[in-house]
């Protein structure tokens, strides 16, 4: 579908008078003009009920929306009453059409995707001279989102039950604190490598225009500077999950990719998840309270942004899987073929063996394997913190190995999942040695190594126990099936 009036003037001749409303402000619309005024509220996250706070908002609202978009933000007004005194402030603004909103767009399956990469670019550009500094650094690092979070869930705590379900409301609640406590090594190289900006803070497709000379972008935060400091992933974040909420997931991953390819700013998916939920949690925090200002189906909305969240944490939820077996059991095979299907990172101790240059007559002592087994522990930590998950391919065939990859899971607040590859002895063993004949693997275990092992072989018992008698594309599809069987 086209845009209507791609190439007509921003508004139409004669537009109606409106009065809009939002859960802090209410717009009138007039010609080609709009006035937004603040409510004389206090919403916890932002208090305007005095005349200079509303002052302060509105000159803050001009100053800081003129980044993006110059030409649309116009003045301070103020509203005189007798004897010139002062009664409030607002903020002038040129009118928008409103059938180029963008959510407008999307919504009637007009084409936006050239207005998206457009965005994309801008946003890219603003965020190149953003301001930076150490205070606005530090409001990306772990201490600083992990309090956004508690103070949404705790904002939103007294709707559950009415509004959002309590199960969820803690489930959310678990995934993203686990996340953030764990990452704090990945968001302070992040805020170091000054990707935290001022930015937007609040980039929605209610309020994108897809004019017919470029998107404007309007409303950013102005009440709360902490909320505006964010990781530039955070601040696209929101536009990429507005759109999935708008039924477009795909225009969503559009938008992200376009900016990063824009921008350069290097992405960890499990944190693009998360940043999603983020952004879908404070839009169901909102929508709690427009129901209690009585919106209409408010209440929904809330419960279908709530889920949203969910879904995202679960996606970008830190795992480290164990593949774990005997030799010739085909533990390496499927660990690499399961990191390949998740977009994992893969971990083997057959590479990192012969990465330590251990000499090939000690390579199998017990201080070898420990060696080997503390460098893949210690690699799968720092990918972990980092946001990158792991499968980690090893025998794991001792209580001290298991122990030791289950508490690297507990330390970085991943989910553990141990995988068992199984196979009768004999076939193992012959498995083991035509592979070590033909050079065709890292590993160097023939028959007579798989089978020692194999007779010393004790079951994990946490482990799912994954059959690879049969052809791999089974066995990959049962480790595929658990571990999203393990979502938690």
């Amino acid at each position: 579908m086209t845009r209507p009036d791609a190439a007509a003037p921003w508004l139409a001749p004669g537009e109606a008078t409106e009065l809009r409303e939002t859960h802090s402000a209410v717009v009138i619309l007039a010609g080609d003009l709009a006035y937004k005024f603040k409510k004389p509220v206090d919403l916890g996250f932002l208090d305007f009920r005095t005349e200079a706070a509303r002052r302060r908002a509105c000159r803050r609202e001009v100053e800081l929306n003129r980044r993006l978009a110059p030409d649309a933000y116009l003045d301070v007004i103020r509203i005189e009453g007798s004897a010139g005194r002062s009664l409030d402030h607002g903020v002038l603004m040129r009118r928008m059409p409103s059938r180029l909103r963008l959510s407008t767009l999307v919504t009637e399956g007009v084409d936006v995707r050239a207005d998206l990469r457009a965005l994309a670019g801008q946003v890219a550009a603003f965020h190149a001279t953003a301001r930076r500094g150490s205070r606005i650094s530090a409001a990306g690092r772990a201490a600083a989102l992990r309090r956004r979070w508690t103070n949404n869930l705790n904002e939103s705590q007294r709707f559950c039950g009415s509004v959002l379900p309590a199960l969820l409301h803690a489930r959310i609640a678990d995934l993203a604190l686990a996340y953030v406590d764990g990452r704090a090594d990945l968001l302070a190289e992040r805020a170091a490598a000054g990707l935290v900006v001022d930015g937007h803070g609040d980039l929605t497709a209610e309020d994108v225009f897809c004019l017919p000379d470029h998107p404007r972008a309007l409303d950013c935060i102005e009440f709360d500077d902490r909320l505006r400091y964010v990781d530039v992933l955070d601040d696209v974040a929101f536009l990429a999950m507005d759109l999935e909420h708008l039924g477009r997931p795909d225009l969503g991953k559009l938008f992200l990719r376009a900016y990063l390819a824009a921008s350069e700013a290097p992405t960890v998916r499990t944190l693009e998840h998360h940043y999603i939920a983020y952004r879908a949690f404070v839009r169901a925090k909102v929508s709690c309270i427009q129901h209690d200002q009585g919106r209409p189906g408010a209440a929904e909305q809330g419960r279908r942004y709530a889920e949203l969240a969910a879904e995202h944490l679960q996606a970008g939820q830190m795992r480290l899987i164990a593949v774990a077996g005997p030799p010739g059991t085909g533990k390496t095979t499927v660990a690499a073929r399961l990191a390949g299907r998740l977009g994992y990172r893969l971990l083997s101790t057959d590479d990192i063996r012969r990465e330590l240059h251990i000499p090939a007559a000690a390579r199998y002592t017990e201080a070898a394997k420990a060696a080997t087994y503390e460098a893949l522990l210690e690699r799968a930590s720092n990918l972990l913190r980092r946001g990158e998950c792991v499968v980690a391919d090893a025998t794991w065939g001792t209580a001290a190995s298991r122990a030791a990859v289950d508490q690297v899971a507990t330390r970085t607040r991943s989910r553990f999942q141990p995988l068992e590859c199984r196979l009768p002895s004999a076939v193992a063993a012959g498995r083991a040695q035509a592979r070590l004949e033909s050079g065709a693997s890292t590993s160097e275990a023939g028959a007579e190594v798989a089978g020692e092992l194999a007779r010393q072989w004790i079951g994990w018992a946490p482990a799912t126990v994954i059959d690879t008698s049969g052809p791999i594309d089974d066995a990959l599809a049962a480790a595929v099936t658990a571990v999203r069987d393990h979502g938690g």
